[in-house]
């Protein structure tokens, strides 16, 4: 291994090496359109089998620092700390060590949104520019159909990617926001997927529109603070502040070097802009799963769950995924029909930090990954793991 440490919990006693296991309760929830195991023997293998991939690759590939969590039924079954924090030191990455989620943030966007209109504070169908009166595109019909929900599908009509040069070049999305006009328009609104982050964190200005407060409050107050996400945040201030923090790494002939922590997309709050822990990420796991019924309502687990828009081209993020029957969006998450059974997913990647998480409502199963070094474990290690899963069932 490394530098560093490894740290592994896994929930039940089967394996020496500082594991712990703890059998699942009941099932809660019932499965949709499949069945869930009775007891949790075939997650409990699969852990195993995961457990030796994940440790081999990290150490063969060359990683800093990573954490990885599998939650299933009712219970965490499984946590693993690798490395340390920066190349070079001797603090080892713990469960409250805080990463940037980078894309990952997007399915937090969608749950708060989801929950705005629960609460009756927004409507997912309203007019963007209801909210942005100034707001202009190209073509009318786009710039007075589009609406929050087109936002948070990708379903714009606006070529991919608009302006994320901007963004990254530090400019706010009150600067860019007057540029858009110049963007071409590929489709009316809801017809194609084309991702966007800019578009996408337009939800920042319209939430607080709707509102009166600002987003990382609204953060805090629907998700972060209910859920007991506590070392979860929005924004480069709140990351600079955490003693546990991860650097990102970069890597140049065979070595990892530290990278100073970096503003970029930050300006994104819900495209990219969460810093979280693994512990953090285990909770929002939990939630996802139908474990928290009083904060993420199961109306909204249905909505974000079903898919909203068809993205048929195979993709990068999809290279280690055998076997996909069909891919969507919807409302901030990656939706893949997978040998008969539905992953939510999302990836990202900012300035060497890597973020994985995915969950399976009818097994009742998800994983969430951490890294602060760029390798190709990450990309790996989701279908790795639900693959071992479904052929231990």
């Amino acid at each position: 291994m490394r530098a560093g440490t490894a740290g592994l919990i896994l929930l039940g006693g089967i394996i020496a090496f500082s594991i712990i296991f703890t059998k699942g309760r009941s099932q809660g929830i019932p499965p949709v359109n499949q069945t869930i195991p009775h007891d949790t023997t075939s997650v409990e293998k699969s852990i195993i089998r995961f457990d030796e991939f994940l440790r081999r690759n990290l150490d063969s590939m060359g990683t800093v620092g990573a954490a990885a969590t599998i939650f299933h039924g009712e219970d965490i079954m499984y946590t693993l700390t690798y490395g340390v924090r920066r190349a070079g030191t001797s603090d080892s990455v713990n469960q409250q060590t805080v990463f940037r989620l980078a894309s990952v943030s997007k399915g937090f966007a969608g749950v708060l949104l989801c929950k705005l209109q629960e609460e009756d504070r927004l409507d997912l169908n309203d007019k963007v520019i209801k909210y942005i009166r100034d707001f202009r595109l190209k073509d009318s019909v786009n710039t007075y159909d589009l609406s929050v929900r087109h936002l948070l599908n990708h379903t714009s009509g606006l070529v991919p990617h608009a302006y994320d040069n901007l963004a990254e070049a530090g400019q706010d999305i009150d600067e860019i926001l007057p540029r858009l006009v110049e963007v071409d328009i590929a489709a009316p609104p809801g017809e194609v997927y084309g991702y966007q982050n800019v578009l996408f964190s337009l939800t920042d200005t319209i939430a607080r529109l709707a509102t009166g407060q600002t987003y990382s409050d609204l953060m805090d107050e629907n998700i972060f603070g209910p859920l007991q996400m506590e070392n979860a945040s929005t924004g480069f201030r709140n990351l600079v502040w955490n003693s546990n923090v991860s650097f990102p790494h970069s890597r140049r002939n065979g070595e990892f070097y530290p990278l100073p922590l970096h503003t970029g997309y930050y300006n994104l709050l819900p495209a990219a802009g969460i810093n979280a822990s693994i512990e953090d990420m285990g909770k929002w796991l939990k939630a996802l799963l139908g474990n928290s019924p009083d904060i993420i309502d199961p109306e909204i687990l249905h909505l974000i769950t079903s898919p909203e828009i068809n993205t048929p081209l195979r993709r990068a993020y999809t290279r280690h995924w055998d076997a996909i029957d069909g891919r969507y969006y919807s409302f901030g998450w990656r939706i893949f029909d997978y040998k008969g059974y539905r992953i939510i997913y999302h990836g990202g990647y900012v300035r060497g930090y890597r973020a994985e998480i995915a969950f399976c409502p009818e097994l009742r199963t998800g994983l969430a990954f951490l890294q602060n070094s760029p390798n190709g474990v990450a990309s790996k290690c989701v279908p790795t793991f639900f693959n071992m899963l479904i052929e231990e069932l």
